[in-house]
């Protein structure tokens, strides 16, 4: 049977022109932008095909920026964190730039360093609406935000609750040269029972941080 000069034909891989890297079926690109003073947008390839003179197309799911979303960044928004939208739209595999990773956020966290192409996403979000999946995250500290991993946070060693330097009025550089931390409700639980010494009922070990990224 001859084939329509219509159909497409679908693809497992691609290359680009541009830079001669392989584009597959899953991965995470980024893609020019409308105006060049724009960052590349950011889209996972859903399907890649090939069309009428082979003019290859991908069809792709976009990550939002969080000031693209209807609430907008908020503090606890990193600044390489994207969401998952349900937003589908078809490109021609020319307006790819290049690939990148979008990390879990559990993954992200652990990285030692961030190069320009990594990115993060721990929601889906729902642009018709404006909702996200999950509606509910861990909040930390005394100001009970989500975590940021662009922010220093430092965990009590009694309670292992974690703290942003500022919410316990210290510096960030007093932060990263505490030996101990206890935070101030355990250091009153402590006062208020002189036989049990908060510090010493854990095993003496290094100061966690979460680390800071900018």
């Amino acid at each position: 049977m001859v084939k329509s000069v219509t159909e497409k034909e679908p693809l497992q891989c691609c290359t680009l022109k541009s830079n001669g890297k392989v584009i597959k079926v899953g991965d995470s690109v980024l893609m020019r932008a409308q105006q060049r003073n724009q960052p590349p947008y950011v889209a996972r390839v859903e399907k890649i095909e090939s069309g009428l003179r082979k003019n290859v197309k991908v069809r792709v799911r976009w990550y939002y920026r969080p000031e693209d979303s209807k609430g907008g960044r908020r503090q606890f928004h990193g600044a390489k964190e994207l969401f998952l939208s349900d937003h589908y739209d078809t490109q021609s595999v020319e307006t790819i730039e290049d690939t990148c990773l979008v990390h879990s956020f559990n993954n992200y966290s652990r990285l030692e360093s961030v190069t320009s192409k990594d990115y993060f996403c721990r929601f889906e979000y729902m642009a018709t609406t404006g909702a996200f999946n999950p509606q509910r995250v861990p909040v930390y500290c005394t100001c009970e935000m989500p975590y940021n991993p662009d922010d220093l946070m430092v965990q009590c060693e009694a309670c292992k609750q974690w703290f942003h330097p500022e919410c316990i009025d210290v510096t960030i550089e007093e932060a990263k040269a505490m030996r101990n931390f206890c935070c101030f409700e355990c250091t009153e639980n402590d006062n208020n029972n002189p036989g049990i010494s908060v510090n010493d009922s854990v095993p003496p070990k290094r100061r966690k941080t979460k680390r800071q990224r900018r």
